[in-house]
């Protein structure tokens, strides 16, 4: 058995430093997923054909269900037993109420996420088998991918992101609670970081795989920008293709020289098609869970803003255990890691949707050139499936997961804050009353005085 841990550690190292193919680029994002309890799927080497294979295990359907399991005990419990964690920094009516809105929205949230990522897990499985698929047909314009560029750039998100949520952990437990002498139950840790893991999880998977079909895009456009460069210089002759003449950073390039450009127009259409199904699947897989990922973000970056400008602003006296700067810092710290969340779902899907939309302009461009009617007829029907296919990614279909997101949750936040803050200040009297001691021999009138001043 520990030769076999063994062995498992030197191929996942290997894997990381240089994969093969798209499994291995895959096997670090899934093994998060695994670990998080996401997916049953888990990336490994068959003993027979020695090739790198998908494939569930019990583990991963034990960690799924154990992980339910185990968050909405804690969760319930601390809501039975009112177990917080804002309560040690201040209590307010709003501060009820925004805790009591995360644990139920934590919830929720874990039964839409994970439910559906059990749910749709094949959908997960028809992906990566779809991406296998346009590798191997893009051997057929001349491209094979890099694997180490793609694996790299996912692998260093995934690290970054998985880093930068145990940071806020440590800090925020040990660099501002425990250092207040403040120990929190483990009810109430649960209920409050659990949904931290569950975002960061999510995110590293949706990211890995939209970056995957950027590249792609990239490299179909590049195709078709390679052939216009031929038409261009009048290089389009009967050749043998050569390998390796052009290399970029994720993929390298055969050069695609042959007398039958209409070929390539074909085998490219074949491959946009391939590649816009894809995409079709990834927003089928990720679409309530992005709803999911980005409501609870909303929340917390709402509540966040709102304690963060509340002591800043001098809105609400703070008194407690824990000094301004500790106070800012926890509150800010996690509304950052949301922020950071969002971002990188957004930037992942318009950079994704950017590149989709060039290939059109390359399209055309190619069109104008030929002269030749049957070439220009396979040219109007790569600009036709353009036309009706675009990919497009949506949060349950409520909205779409672009940059128009930011102006859109910019100005939400922007409403919310204004009408938490105004709800906070109606709540403070403009002239509060002196408080009177028990023998204290104030004169009537200086009372009817402040009694008319107060009304």
């Amino acid at each position: 058995m520990f030769q076999r841990f063994w062995n498992g550690l030197r191929n996942l190292r290997r894997d990381y430093r240089n994969p093969a193919n798209i499994y291995a680029s895959l096997r670090v994002v899934f093994l998060f997923a695994h670990f998080f309890g996401l997916t049953p799927y888990h990336i490994i080497i068959s003993s027979k054909t020695r090739r790198h294979i998908l494939c569930t295990s019990t583990y991963g359907y034990f960690a799924m269900a154990s992980r339910f399991i185990f968050l909405h005990v804690n969760i319930m419990y601390s809501i039975l037993h009112n177990h917080t964690v804002i309560e040690y920094f201040f209590t307010s009516d709003i501060s009820h109420f925004t805790d009591s809105m995360q644990k139920y929205n934590g919830v929720a949230g874990n039964v839409i996420a994970m439910g559906f990522c059990f749910v749709q897990r094949k959908r997960l499985c028809t992906l990566v088998r779809r991406m296998h698929r346009i590798e191997e047909r893009f051997f057929n314009v001349g491209v094979s991918f890099m694997q180490k560029y793609v694996a790299t750039h996912t692998n260093r998100f995934a690290l970054a992101i998985f880093a930068l949520t145990i940071f806020y952990f440590q800090l925020s437990m040990f660099g501002i609670l425990a250092r207040n002498n403040v120990y929190i139950s483990l009810p109430a840790a649960v209920s409050y970081y659990a949904p931290h893991l569950l975002v960061c999880g999510i995110v590293q998977l949706y990211y890995a795989m939209i970056y995957k079909l950027t590249q792609y895009f990239r490299a179909l456009n590049k195709v078709l920008k390679k052939l216009a460069h031929q038409w261009d210089n009048s290089i389009v002759k009967p050749m043998p293709k050569q390998r390796s003449l052009q290399c970029l950073d994720s993929f390298s390039m055969y050069t695609i020289v042959t007398n039958n450009p209409c070929e390539i127009i074909q085998e490219s259409m074949e491959i946009h098609h391939m590649i816009c199904d894809a995409a079709s699947t990834a927003n089928k897989y990720f679409t309530y869970q992005l709803l999911t990922i980005i409501s609870i973000a909303f929340l917390l970056i709402v509540f966040d803003a709102y304690y963060v400008l509340e002591i800043l602003l001098g809105k609400s006296a703070h008194e407690g255990k824990f000094k301004t700067a500790e106070f800012v810092t926890f509150f800010s710290c996690q509304m950052i890691l949301y922020v950071i969340a969002i971002v990188s779902i957004v930037e992942g899907s318009n950079r994704a949707i950017q590149k989709s939309e060039k290939t059109s302009g390359i399209v055309h461009s190619l069109l104008n050139k030929a002269k030749n009617a049957e070439l220009k007829e396979k040219l109007q029907q790569f600009s036709l499936q353009l036309l009706h296919l675009k990919i497009h990614f949506t949060a349950a279909g409520l909205f779409n997961i672009d940059r128009t997101l930011y102006f859109t949750i910019s100005g939400a936040l922007t409403t919310y804050l204004i009408i938490l803050l105004q709800f906070s200040n109606s709540n403070v009297p403009e002239h509060p009353f002196p408080p009177m001691e028990e023998n204290d021999t104030t004169p009537i009138r200086s009372l009817v005085s402040n009694l008319t001043i107060g009304g």
